[in-house]
């Protein structure tokens, strides 16, 4: 079955903690050539970094609100109470949306998403246009799904009497045997080597043909990535994953809180707090908005393990919250004491 032409097509766009997504998104944004476009953000977390990313971006065609945030937990566990009314809320809207956008979480298992859209009620207004999997090229060249995670992944693959049961891993290979696309992001850090090891690491989760795609900064023509017309709903059963059958997965096995920091006067040493506080404390992202002192622009400041980046996105305005706040995502068991102490320094 093909996507109707009545039905508003929708891009499920997932990946793995920090490995491009919202990036990918604004490029999208920023290149949509006029196509009336909205976005469902699900953050993992209590503070709307991913969402204000976008809403910064000040597209005209997608304003403000076409972009709606989903905070109450993970999208595949929360489809009926979150995901159908922010749909019902994105169809409601005045002129109608030509495209919607869905930002999943960076632990959410894209197939029960799709399969929501098999419902009645969902399935004769939208359709899924395609699943987009961003995949963190240095992280897998590294052998790893993350920066941070020491080599987990290489060492599974080497030992074949390892149960494929960790979470992060069983995430990483679901949201890749989900895809109908790969995104291999930050490939300008990769040399050619490193570029074969990551791709022959997310070909070994391929079940079917699926193109990747190497993308710095989050630039992929969006002619590539939109319009594909799949009707994912309709082949979902042809995406074997590792939880098909269940009706419920947990996310117990990561920690997410949000920590409050004082205004900085060097956002070059608050980067390198983030990056002591990744190596010595197992976290895997860190994201937020920060305060510097005598700046009147927002300085936004995003780490994967302990590559860091920050710059001032836009100025602050007078309806901000201008308190300096981090989100702080990593494997259970993390010290928020002591990562507070290292953040705040």
């Amino acid at each position: 079955m093909t996507a109707s032409v009545e039905r508003v097509p929708c891009t499920v766009v997932t990946g793995f903690l920090g490995a491009g997504k919202t990036t990918l998104l604004r490029n999208i944004l920023e290149n949509s050539k006029g196509k009336r476009l909205a976005i469902i953000v699900n953050e993992f977390g209590d503070v709307g970094i991913d969402g204000e990313i976008l809403k910064g971006c000040g597209v005209e065609a997608c304003p403000e609100e076409n972009i709606v945030e989903l905070a109450n937990g993970c999208i595949c566990c929360t489809v009926a109470d979150d995901f159908v009314p922010a749909l019902d809320q994105i169809l409601s809207l005045s002129p109608k949306v030509d495209h919607i956008l869905i930002e999943t979480s960076g632990l959410a298992l894209p197939k029960p998403l799709v399969q929501a859209f098999q419902w009645p009620s969902v399935k004769s207004r939208v359709t899924v246009d395609g699943v987009i999997a961003v995949v963190d090229g240095p992280a897998l060249a590294a052998g790893k799904v993350a920066s941070d995670m020491e080599a987990l992944a290489a060492q599974r693959r080497a030992d074949d009497s390892l149960d494929h049961d960790d979470p992060v891993e069983e995430v990483f290979e679901d949201q890749v045997a989900c895809a109908d696309l790969i995104i291999l992001s930050k490939s300008d850090l990769l040399d050619e080597a490193g570029h074969a090891r990551a791709t022959a690491i997310v070909g070994e989760h391929l079940a079917r043909a699926v193109k990747i795609v190497p993308s710095a900064h989050g630039k992929v023509d969006p002619s590539v990535l939109l319009g594909l017309g799949l009707a994912v709903e309709d082949d979902i059963e042809n995406r074997k994953t590792h939880h098909d059958g269940a009706f419920d997965h947990e996310h117990d096995d990561f920690d997410t809180f949000v920590i409050e920091i004082p205004s900085i006067a060097n956002p070059d040493e608050l980067a390198k707090r983030v990056a002591t506080a990744a190596e010595e404390e197992n976290v895997l992202r860190v994201k937020g908005f920060v305060d510097v002192g005598g700046k009147p622009m927002r300085l936004l400041v995003q780490a994967v393990g302990p590559r860091v980046n920050h710059y001032y996105d836009r100025a602050w305005t007078a309806d901000d919250d201008r308190r300096s706040r981090l989100v702080v995502i990593g494997l259970k068991g993390l010290d928020r004491p002591a990562i507070e102490r290292i953040l705040v320094g």
